[in-house]
């Protein structure tokens, strides 16, 4: 080989070698690129973790809530159908008594008129 031609293979070596270079940088700042990405995706990973978790105890103690709820409203109701009934019971004991009370002053008003002949 002459020299003009080895000097040929040594540049091309050396074009090549700084080739390899410019991509081991590159490749280098495309992994630093992809481990910011990974930690990113992860602590995003993460916060979507606890947000479901968050939101998991709040459905738990929605219906928590709503089964609490569901037993007042029924004692409630229960409730109300015995105060209506206390109310009907009531109703009916003061028709009585204002009846007997009608009567005794009807009793009452006549023994005055008899007595007063």
């Amino acid at each position: 080989l002459s020299k003009d031609n080895f000097d040929k293979v040594i540049g091309m070596c050396d074009h090549m070698v700084m080739e390899l270079k410019k991509e081991q940088q590159a490749d280098v700042e495309k992994k630093r690129y992809c481990a910011a990405m990974l930690d990113f995706a992860d602590d995003k990973k993460k916060t979507l973790e606890r947000v479901k978790a968050d939101e998991e105890d709040a459905i738990a103690k929605a219906k928590e809530a709503i089964a609490t709820l569901t037993e007042e409203v029924a004692a409630l109701e229960a409730g109300i159908v015995a105060l209506d009934k206390s109310v009907v019971e009531a109703t009916e004991q003061r028709k009585e008594e204002n009846a007997d009370y009608k009567s005794v002053v009807a009793t009452d008003t006549a023994a005055k008129k008899l007595l007063k002949f």
